[in-house]
């Protein structure tokens, strides 16, 4: 089956019962809490497997006229039900050693006694119960869904417990409970299962005949407790003990022992007849247990904890699927198949691969070519088509997306009119194995196919970076002598909230018209170092990026004012303490990383603020800066965050270069060829270099970083990018 099926119908299965689900969760947890505070009662007793009922019998005929019965419950707490000596009867605990009162029976509390009711039947009796025992069922069926769902995205069942790619913290946490939750949930399913259809008679009967002792007739009369079976019998072994009613030599003592019931003679002390319980009166006991956690605190926290989890999986997994949804743009087209030039193919299983294609697609039609975008599993015949390109994810271990799974057969079926170039880009994680793979077996069918001819290698963009994308766009773009410009607003995800930030600081406008701006967020807002602050002025359709740089609690941006800059000119007009909106938008890509010991920065002019954050948050990390400016002056905004990261330590070394100082320009590639061991010894030793600022600083910095690491290490600066080497942020 697709993983679109279980998909589907895990999701059905939630909404249709999430209702019942809530409500028998919320009354379970108040449940679980019953059999804890029961055991909690000081009426338990020490080693009660020690005490036999002969000891207990003695103990009672001491204390009382006469004993009715003994009863020892999940808890073993011990309670009978005597005639006193002064001729009262009466039902309480007692200490199974010496026969004397310890309390009261526990009398069941009303908050209890709502919620059991409306945990059964929902108060509707009969019919709530079916509901209930039917839910409980589809609760099952559930987990199993959810259960194939997690070995596809794992891999393999053998890969259930391995370690889970944290992408979304949601799923990642709907994934990690629903590990460990699932053997308590299966336990209470089936067991609520089985305890509904016992109540409705659906379980077989217990037609076990009593089996007859056959004993020696005798007239002996042995005291009660002598018997040989009361001895023999320990309470742990006991659920009740009911006295003759009369003494008729036929009215018997009955023993209920957890697997059997006894018929004892009142007077010789011998078994008359046994019967034993069915496997299925067994269920039913052992269910009960299983589905109240009665007698034990371990196992009632074990379920106390269970219904919090599941209502975590209906909160979580509805607020999955409605990020996914809104994730999902339809796919529009304004040309039909048969006149687009240009066709782009789109497999994408959470909805995010479909916004880079919709981008790219965009893009082509703001230059007046014809396009038409589609999913790959509807692959056909394109009549005048010269061009395809493929945006395509990968799920779990290598699978296909599920709009995608039909394209390989569809390759060798569906003929095309003349010969096509084709281009595949492949999303995914390198934390998974299968990075990118479904991409790469669809390019691998494409390169033997007659009538296809690649236009360029396979492009693999981890994290769904950006800046990746954007340089294969202009990859693309010279190759096919167009100019492609992609428009960041059509790849962001709408889920995002807009925060207010208030103006704390600002700086005057420097010599190269750059200025800092301290911003302060209104609400509790979490952001690192290295993402991306989202601002749309007033009267604007538009939105402007800025990296961010954490400084405290607070955002500090680094602007450059350009004098037709809407976004520029916005900002440097604000006054302390007015108010900006704006978007944080994660850009995990470019976080320090957390387990590189030695780590290179290269930046220019205002690339150098998220920088700044990154360094004064550093406490272990050897920390190397590469700046370019124009000159001293361009510097000093900056001079003392620089100082007092070095003064600290927090900054190992810092490297500037100045391209308006003197006649000969200086930039920071430049720097780069001074320190060319120093650098190739950062790359050998699986360190990490981040460049964030313009693209033609990141394209002079990339041809310095690809000479070395082809001289020193014969790898060429492709190869440190698919290893995550080089981390790039530019504009």
């Amino acid at each position: 089956m697709t993983i679109s099926i279980w998909r589907y119908s895990h999701l059905i299965l939630a909404i249709s019962t999430a209702l019942f689900i809530i409500i028998t969760s919320i009354t379970g947890i108040i449940l679980a809490f019953e059999p804890i505070l029961n055991k909690l009662k000081p009426f338990d007793v020490e080693n009660i497997n020690k005490i036999s009922i002969s000891e207990t019998l003695t103990a009672l005929e001491k204390q009382y006229k006469e004993v009715i019965e003994i009863e020892i419950d999940e808890n073993n707490f011990v309670s009978t039900s005597v005639i006193t000596k002064n001729g009262k009867n009466k039902t309480f605990y007692i200490n199974p050693k010496t026969g004397l009162k310890i309390g009261k029976i526990i009398q069941k509390k009303a908050i209890f006694e709502f919620a059991t009711n409306l945990h059964r039947s929902l108060f509707l009796k009969s019919t709530g119960r079916f509901l209930i025992g039917f839910v409980s069922f589809l609760l099952f069926l559930i987990a199993v869904t959810g259960v194939l769902l997690i070995i596809r995205r794992q891999g393999g069942a053998c890969k259930f417990f391995s370690k889970i790619t944290k992408e979304n913290s949601k799923q990642y946490y709907h994934i990690i409970v629903g590990r460990y939750a699932l053997i308590p949930i299966i336990i209470i399913n089936l067991t609520g299962a089985y305890l509904s259809l016992e109540k409705f008679s659906l379980l077989p009967k217990d037609k076990k005949p009593r089996q007859e002792i056959v004993q020696k007739t005798t007239t002996k009369h042995v005291k009660v407790a002598d018997f040989n079976v009361f001895k023999t019998t320990y309470l742990n072994e006991v659920k009740k003990i009911e006295f003759p009613f009369s003494s008729n030599e036929e009215d018997y003592f009955l023993l209920k022992l957890r697997d059997k019931e006894l018929a004892i003679h009142q007077y010789s002390g011998e078994i008359i007849c046994e019967k034993k319980l069915s496997s299925f009166s067994l269920g039913t006991y052992y269910s009960l247990f299983l589905h109240t956690g009665k007698g034990t605190i371990i196992w009632s926290i074990v379920l106390l904890l269970t219904c919090f989890a599941i209502l975590f999986f209906i909160f979580s997994g509805f607020s999955i699927t409605v990020s996914r949804r809104k994730k999902f743009v339809a796919l529009k087209n304004e040309i039909l198949p048969n006149k687009a030039e240009y066709i782009v193919l789109v497999g994408s299983e959470t909805g995010s691969t479909i916004r880079f294609a919709m981008a790219f697609k965009n893009a082509l039609l703001k230059i007046n070519k014809t396009v038409f975008i589609a999913e790959l599993n509807n692959y056909k015949t394109y009549k005048k088509a010269k061009n395809i390109v493929i945006f395509t994810a990968t799920y779990g271990n290598g699978e296909p997306p599920t709009n995608a799974n039909k394209f390989i057969k569809l390759i060798g079926t569906v003929q095309q009119n003349r010969l096509l170039k084709y281009t595949v880009v492949g999303f995914g994680s390198k934390e998974y194995p299968a990075f990118c793979q479904f991409a790469i077996f669809v390019h691998a069918s494409l390169q033997i196919h007659p009538k296809f001819i690649p236009q360029m290698t396979l492009i693999k963009i981890n994290h769904r970076n950006m800046q990746s994308f954007k340089n294969w766009v202009n990859e693309w773009s010279v190759l096919n002598n167009l100019s492609l410009k992609i428009n960041e607003e059509d790849v962001v995800e709408t889920s995002e909230k807009e925060v207010k930030f208030s103006v704390l600081k600002k700086t005057d406008v420097n010599k190269d018209n750059t200025f800092l701006i301290f911003l302060k967020p209104n609400c509790k807002t979490k952001f690192v170092s290295g993402d991306v602050l989202s601002i749309t002025p007033k009267n604007e359709n538009k939105s402007r990026l800025y990296s961010i740089a954490k400084i405290d609690k607070y955002i500090l941006l680094s602007v450059k004012k350009h004098e037709y800059g809407v976004c520029s000119n916005y900002l440097q007009q604000l006054q302390i303490n007015d108010f900006v909106n704006g978007v944080i938008k994660q850009n995990k890509h470019f976080y320090l990383p957390k387990k590189a010991k030695e780590v290179i920065l290269i930046a220019n002019g205002t690339g150098i603020a998220p920088f700044l954050g990154m360094i004064l948050e550093n406490s272990k990390t050897k920390i190397h800066l590469f700046w370019g400016g124009r000159t001293p002056k361009s510097f000093e905004i900056y001079n003392k965050y620089i100082t007092k990261a070095l003064d600290t330590k927090k900054l190992t070394s810092f490297y500037i270069a100045y391209s308006q100082e003197k006649k000969e320009k200086n930039y920071v590639q430049n720097l780069l060829e001074k320190k060319t061991e120093f650098v190739a010894k950062t790359l050998q030793n699986q360190n990490c270099i981040l460049i964030c600022g313009s693209l033609k600083m990141q394209q002079g910095v990339e041809i310095v970083i690809d000479k070395i690491a082809k001289e020193k290490l014969n790898l060429s600066i492709k190869n440190l990018k698919d290893y995550g080497v080089i981390k790039t942020n530019c504009y």
